[in-house]
């Protein structure tokens, strides 16, 4: 390919990263201020998604301009249709962290069984935040090797959240039947951590992306 193309291709990459930068930096915010216990930083964690879905939207359309101007094929191809998705899929995931942010702290007070619900809870964050992070950096990285195993990398902190989700809603659930007149905080609680689960999804989405766009395959889990 031209120069030309390399370069706005380049540039591409570098405002996806710089979205998924803005995303990891929130959930980092929000995971100092629940570890110290200043819940009402969340405040300061959230991400703007109506300016995220800007810049998607720029990227997208300097993606259709590639593809209209150069006709790429193959693995250029496959570059440019995975980074039409991977916008949405960061979208949805700043959606996903804003979200959390605004729920938890409504819903958490001192009033709740706060060392069972934390106990899980961190560590699930933690974990999706390292998924996130993962399937972010195969973006610039062109060794295949490299990108299949940060690829297993991700998946295996899709597990790890997945099993942390259903011991939170297992301990929530409980906490609830116990403390009726405490249920809508508690469901509240439950809903903002299973953002943080689904934070994982949007990060196995943009590692299979990501994959795809560098050895190519099928676009399915």
């Amino acid at each position: 390919m031209l120069p030309t193309y390399e370069l706005k291709k380049e540039n591409i990459v570098k405002d996806i990263i710089e979205i998924g930068e803005d995303i990891l930096t929130a959930l980092e915010n929000s995971y100092d201020a629940i570890k110290s216990n200043e819940i009402s930083q969340l405040s300061k964690s959230k991400v703007s998604v109506k300016k995220i879905e800007e810049k998607a939207n720029n990227i997208d359309n300097a993606v259709v301009k590639l593809l209209a101007l150069y006709s790429p094929e193959a693995k250029d191809l496959r570059e440019l249709i995975a980074y039409l998705k991977i916008t949405n899929e960061l979208a949805r995931a700043a959606y996903n962290v804003k979200t959390f942010a605004k729920l938890f702290k409504k819903s958490f007070s001192d009033d709740l069984n706060t060392n069972t619900i934390l106990e899980y809870t961190l560590p699930l964050h933690k974990s999706a935040h390292l998924a996130l992070k993962t399937a972010m950096s195969m973006l610039n990285d062109n060794d295949e090797e490299s990108v299949k195993n940060k690829y297993h990398k991700v998946f295996i902190e899709v597990s790890k959240t997945d099993d942390l989700y259903s011991m939170i809603e297992k301990n929530i659930l409980k906490l609830m039947t116990k403390n009726h007149e405490l249920a809508k905080e508690y469901f509240e609680v439950l809903t903002a951590v299973r953002k943080l689960d689904r934070i994982t999804d949007r990060a196995s989405s943009l590692a299979l992306l990501s994959k795809f766009a560098e050895i190519g395959g099928e676009l399915e889990h």
